[in-house]
């Protein structure tokens, strides 16, 4: 999912993580910092038409940058 949510122009970066949701008990939610302009109604529009539903993230959170480790990888424990 992360890997398809940055063939969008407007994504520099991107870390998908999975947040509670009382109908689905899980969805997910991306942590994205822009490259270009792009609103989270846009972002989602673009991977509905793209992607399988379930992978579709069901909110996006706009950042300036995310949390890495010391090799690079993105620390998704410290995105919430």
């Amino acid at each position: 999912m992360e890997g398809f949510l940055l063939r969008h122009p407007a994504v520099a970066q991107v870390a998908v993580i999975g947040v509670p949701d009382a109908g689905m008990g899980q969805v997910g939610k991306a942590f994205v910092v822009r490259h270009g302009p792009v609103t989270e109604a846009e972002l989602i529009g673009w991977a509905r038409d793209r992607m399988a539903g379930f992978k579709v993230p069901r909110s996006v959170e706009f950042r300036e940058e995310l949390p890495l480790s010391a090799t690079g990888k993105v620390m998704k424990d410290h995105l919430l």
